[in-house]
């Protein structure tokens, strides 16, 4: 199968080293972590329609048998080839022989009184990841993770607390919609509408299978999303940022969350490589000229990030990047050490930004009372980058 190459680029620190590792040693393709190692079957859950056509080809089939699958496995939520009955029964045998369709297993099902869930998904390792699911008016978001953990250290995000195990396969990325579907479906439930990259990890730290994941999302014979339904957070990882559009044209959201550089390298730490001025700059090219613009993603801090001043110094950094502004209340975790912008500190925040002419919504909180909100998501798994312990001790004023 051709791959993406993998950004070694990226590694500025101990967390992205972590996450080169990880990405070096994850084989690649969707056998080894996704099926288990004891397996060399093909997970055609992770594999795009290209791939995929290819993949026949090898096998001595049509490539049009490609759109066939690609339509059972993911519009119909098939895991099982003797029920691809427009295939012939030869080739289901040799399917069966070589491939395999094979999810997440769920561990967790929570359900919030505002209607979102929360999925904790076991991976054939071990490891855990989480997913939300946000139905709202006419429409229900999910919200997928990338990584296991997280390899930057936001240290307003609840992740980034849980440190950094590995990046997910293109099919545990896609498998995260796959049993989402699955379950709502078997329920009879609002389908899922919309994707944000916004869960655990850093997209663009994993494009060798965030970018086909997405090829699967837009498929008209998988998902069928458009790119104003996908969305793909990043913190600012420049050089990936810069070649992403080259990759997609789906929506971008930028974890923003400081309006000068000075705040921006204590709240996102990654800002000490990638400085405002330049992730800005590459963002105001994805989207080109036109209507589309980039979501802005703006923690609200108490007495850190949310003053008047703050909110002038904002809009002047957005002056020439077509955007437009969500301010999301901030959504405590243990041990946290900022409290959430008063509501009507947030509305003065949110004022100040309009009548500079930047559209600006409030984001409304959602599943924090089973901790799905924003910032809230934390896995189970084997931190690769020791950040846990690091901040035990320093919570307990020892030292390594």
């Amino acid at each position: 199968m051709a791959k993406l190459p993998i950004f070694r680029e990226f590694d500025t620190d101990a967390g992205l080293a972590a996450c080169r590792g990880a990405a070096g040693n994850d084989g690649g393709d969707e056998r080894s972590l996704c099926m288990g190692n004891t397996s060399d079957k093909l997970n055609l859950l992770g594999v795009d329609r290209a791939s995929l056509e290819r993949w026949f080809e090898e096998l001595g089939e049509k490539p049009f048998r490609a759109r066939q699958v690609l339509k059972w496995i993911h519009q119909r939520g098939v895991d099982d080839f003797d029920a691809m009955t427009d295939l012939g029964k030869a080739l289901r045998e040799k399917l069966a022989r070589v491939a395999t369709i094979r999810g997440l297993n769920l561990v967790t099902d929570r359900h919030s009184d505002d209607g979102s869930r929360k999925w904790l998904f076991e991976l054939a390792d071990g490891n855990r990841i989480e997913s939300v699911y946000i139905p709202e008016g006419g429409r229900a978001t999910l919200c997928i993770s990338s990584q296991v953990g997280c390899a930057l250290n936001c240290s307003f995000c609840s992740t980034a607390r849980q440190g950094f195990n590995r990046n997910l396969t293109t099919a545990e990325i896609v498998g995260q919609l796959w049993e989402a579907g699955r379950l709502l479906a078997a329920e009879g439930a609002r389908a899922v509408s919309n994707v944000v990259f916004m869960g655990m990890g850093e997209p663009l730290l994993n494009l060798d299978h965030v970018i086909p994941a997405v090829h699967l999302m837009q498929d008209d014979f998988a998902w069928a999303l458009s790119k104003r339904r996908v969305t793909i957070s990043t913190a600012g990882v420049l050089p990936a940022l810069r070649r992403l559009g080259e990759l997609t044209d789906v929506s971008l959201a930028l974890s923003l969350h400081a309006p000068d550089d000075a705040l921006r390298d204590r709240l996102v730490p990654l800002n000490r490589r990638y400085p405002l001025r330049e992730v800005l700059a590459a963002c105001r090219d994805y989207v080109g000229e036109g209507r589309r613009r980039v979501t802005i993603e703006y923690v609200m801090l108490d007495g850190v990030n949310d003053s008047d001043a703050q909110a002038r110094a904002l809009a002047r950094v957005l002056e020439k990047v077509p955007s437009k502004v969500n301010l999301i209340p901030f959504n405590p975790f243990p041990d946290s050490r900022y409290r959430r912008s008063s509501a009507a500190r947030i509305d003065r925040f949110r004022d100040i930004l309009h009548r500079a002419g930047i559209v600006t919504i409030t984001r409304k909180t959602r599943g924090d009372d089973i901790d799905a909100a924003c910032g809230q998501l934390a896995g189970d798994f084997e931190d690769r980058t020791r950040r846990r312990e690091r901040l035990a001790v320093a919570a307990t004023g020892g030292s390594n």
